[in-house]
């Protein structure tokens, strides 16, 4: 017998809850919006970005049609749509994370391994953040939504209202950009 509190995520096997039941909507999706809003805008915004996602989400919930798609994908619409408001502030702290990974990686000379290697890890980081902050919106927000949210293809088309083509396409010129980036070349 499985006890499930009230701060409990729903069994797998559960139905998706109802848009109108904001407590439950909450335990089975802020964790994964909370995860993937974070990792585009920081942990404070993140908390806000969620809340409001929520809010909106309770209050069009007229609006949802399960027909087209998922809950958690209309939920990362809303999310992806109150992001790209938050999209300069997205960018500035890309920039600024590859600011600060070429900062620190320029100021330590240390001979050992270990110090290599996190030098090494840096400017990585530096390369994908600038990387990241030059794709094209609707690049990086596939890209995100696939690698950060782990959505599939058909979920993220849903999330953001793009044909399913669209997203293999961003996808793909994303993914070939980055990898352009982390081997050096400037694509």
């Amino acid at each position: 017998m499985t006890v499930t509190t009230q701060h409990d995520p729903p069994p797998p096997t559960a139905e998706p809850p109802d848009p109108g039941d904001l407590g439950a909507m909450f335990d089975a999706y802020a964790r994964d919006l909370l995860r993937y809003a974070t990792r585009r805008v920081g942990e404070q915004l993140a908390e806000d970005v969620v809340a409001q996602t929520f809010l909106i989400a309770y209050e069009q919930r007229h609006r949802f049609d399960s027909a087209r798609g998922g809950l958690l994908p209309w939920l990362y619409g809303i999310c992806g749509n109150l992001l790209r408001r938050e999209h300069r502030t997205e960018k500035r702290a890309l920039r600024a994370t590859a600011a600060a990974a070429l900062a620190v990686t320029a100021d330590e000379d240390a001979p050992d391994a270990r110090s290599a290697e996190r030098v090494d890890a840096q400017r990585t980081v530096a390369r994908v953040a600038t990387a990241l902050a030059r794709l094209p919106r609707r690049q990086r927000e596939v890209l995100l939504l696939f690698a950060v949210a782990e959505l599939e293809y058909a979920e993220i088309a849903s999330a953001l209202g793009i044909p399913l083509g669209s997203v293999r396409s961003a996808l793909h010129r994303a993914r070939t950009k980055i990898k352009s980036a982390l081997s050096g070349g400037s694509r």
